[in-house]
């Protein structure tokens, strides 16, 4: 892998309170800096990736609901209904 050098400005009295951290934690700025970049780049992946998937669930209902795949509301309610009184049993039974 070939490395290069980034450089920008930062305020003396940030530079030195980073550096003074850093060291509390046995690493240098730099290293810090290197590791909150490569965690930077990979949220940033993963919400992409999130963003991809999401819209792509949204376009298969969207399909299914345009294709008159529904669901009615009342076997909706009936299900989730009994959901939840089988977690308020098993919370009364956990008391």
């Amino acid at each position: 892998m070939s490395e290069a050098t980034f450089t920008f400005r930062v305020d003396d009295a940030l530079k030195s309170e980073f550096a003074t951290a850093a060291k509390t934690r046995d690493r240098s700025a730099a290293q810090l800096l290197r590791d909150y970049m490569r965690e930077f780049v990979l949220q940033q992946q993963e919400s992409t990736a999130h963003d991809a998937w999401f819209r792509r669930q949204v376009e298969i209902g969207l399909d299914s609901a345009n294709a008159g795949r529904l669901i009615p509301a009342q076997e909706v309610e009936a299900k989730f209904a009994a959901r939840r009184a089988t977690t308020r049993q098993r919370l009364e039974t956990a008391k």
